[in-house]
């Protein structure tokens, strides 16, 4: 599977060690920034992971940030993707299975790498379940976004 990932300033640690986890589960990694902890905005790294992910350059997208809400916020702006903040194993695979999820954002000042390994890997090894209730669901959030495009 090819994952983009991308951080701010507070999540390039974490980025590097998520990096090095996929690249040893042998997935393809495309790392869009940033390359140091120098501060930076991280709704230019969301940006980036989603458009990775919508050009098709990515199957999926990994974000990460301090809290993980700012990164999360930001990359739910950019039209098809379903960014998900995570802290939890049932919720990025279920996320996946249920909505759709296409990113999974995580809180580098939140949970420790061991943490972020066991989302990751929730994340990568789910499916989304095609069950009607879901696509019926996703749907609906698909009109929403579509309404409040300007």
């Amino acid at each position: 599977m090819r994952i983009v990932i991308g951080s701010d300033h507070a999540g390039f640690e974490m980025k590097g060690a998520v990096g090095k986890y996929l690249r040893d589960l042998r997935h393809e990694v495309v790392d869009v920034g940033t390359n140091s902890t120098d501060p930076v905005d991280y709704p230019d790294f969301a940006e980036a992971v989603g458009k990775a992910v919508l050009e098709g350059r990515a199957d999926r997208g990994v974000l990460i940030c301090g809290s993980g809400v700012g990164a999360s916020v930001a990359a739910n702006k950019v039209r098809g993707i379903r960014a998900g903040l995570c802290h939890d194993s049932y919720s990025a695979h279920q996320g996946v299975e249920h909505d759709d999820m296409n990113v999974l954002v995580l809180g580098a000042r939140v949970i420790g790498f061991a943490l972020a390994q066991d989302l990751v890997s929730a994340y990568i090894g789910a499916k989304f379940t095609h069950e009607e209730r879901h696509v019926r669901r996703l749907n609906k959030v698909k009109a929403i976004e579509a309404r409040f495009q300007s």
